[in-house]
């Protein structure tokens, strides 16, 4: 089977390739700019660079390479800047979108997109996969609009939702723990919300999910998350203590007293009993999680 994964030097980018050219599937890895992935010398991998939002350029790499799935987890994903820069977010998560749509038509590859519960508003929570989407921000609201677009497609494809990413960061890019790790170990404080309701998903899971939906040729909406119900407040004072970190340091806030460009909501959280049901989909504990994340302290 060959695959093609956008966004492939980003966080996800990582664990999927390791994941999928571990088991000796096809990976052209692409992102914008040079490799930043080790996996250079594992037979079944290779690597171009790819501005998704170059229309001839993507049908370029796409068509040459055709392969039978494409994994579209690139993306402008931090909400601040989409609300900053909205043209730019367009540009990147919908005309891209958009431009890797019409060249997996032209070879009928199959198409994985990877989205966010920033695609509902966060009045309900535990959203299930047929819930009405209404963003509260642009980043969301662009991400809608590319699920739309996937939707309605003629190909064979699927939508992965997931929430709050977690885990070790290996080409650089931080997510939550991380930040509380380093900051933490600075002695320095940091502010984390504690009305913002989540299901954090361990990175490892999340491919590992991904990679099944490919390998059954999954069709459909997916949510890939994880079970317990947490605020990032909770998982940052539970790093610091499985660290052994000083959690003084950690500052509660609320969402109206944390001022940021981009409106988050409140009460996400992702029912997964479908992926559980459909995908024999299992996800870490967040204890676990903490493990797999920093190791045994």
């Amino acid at each position: 089977m060959k695959i093609l994964l956008t966004g492939a030097n980003g966080f996800l980018g990582y664990y999927l390739s390791d994941l999928l050219t571990n088991a000796g599937l096809d990976l052209l890895a692409t992102s914008r700019g040079p490799c930043r992935l080790p996996f250079l010398l594992r037979n079944c991998f290779a690597y171009r660079s790819l501005d998704f939002t170059d229309a001839a350029q993507t049908l370029d790499v796409v068509t040459s390479f055709a392969p039978d799935w494409i994994i579209h987890a690139g993306a402008m994903g931090k909400p601040d800047d989409c609300e900053l820069q909205p043209a730019l977010a367009h540009r990147i998560n919908v005309d891209g979108t958009a431009h890797l749509l019409t060249a997996a038509k032209q070879i009928q590859a199959k198409f994985c997109y990877i989205s966010t519960d920033f695609v509902f508003d966060g009045v309900s929570g535990n959203y299930k996969e047929d819930a009405m989407r209404g963003s509260v921000n642009y980043y969301g609201l662009t991400k809608c609009k590319a699920e739309e677009m996937v939707e309605a497609s003629s190909l064979h494809w699927s939508i992965v939702r997931t929430v709050l990413v977690y885990g070790k960061p290996m080409t650089g890019r931080s997510n939550l723990l991380s930040i509380v790790q380093e900051k933490l170990s600075r002695g320095e404080t940091y502010q984390v919300v504690n009305d913002q309701i989540r299901t954090p998903t361990y990175v490892g899971d999340l491919a590992r999910g991904i990679m099944t939906m490919i390998t059954r040729d999954a069709t459909g909406i997916y949510h890939l998350c994880g079970e317990e119900v947490l605020t990032p407040y909770d998982m940052a004072i539970q790093a610091a203590n499985y660290l052994s970190l000083d959690a003084s340091l950690l500052l509660c806030t609320s969402t109206a007293s944390f001022k940021q460009p981009a409106q988050r909501p409140l009460l996400t959280g992702l029912c997964i009993d479908k992926a559980r049901h459909e995908l024999g989909f299992l996800p870490s504990s967040f204890t676990e999680g903490l493990k797999l994340t920093f190791g045994k302290v």
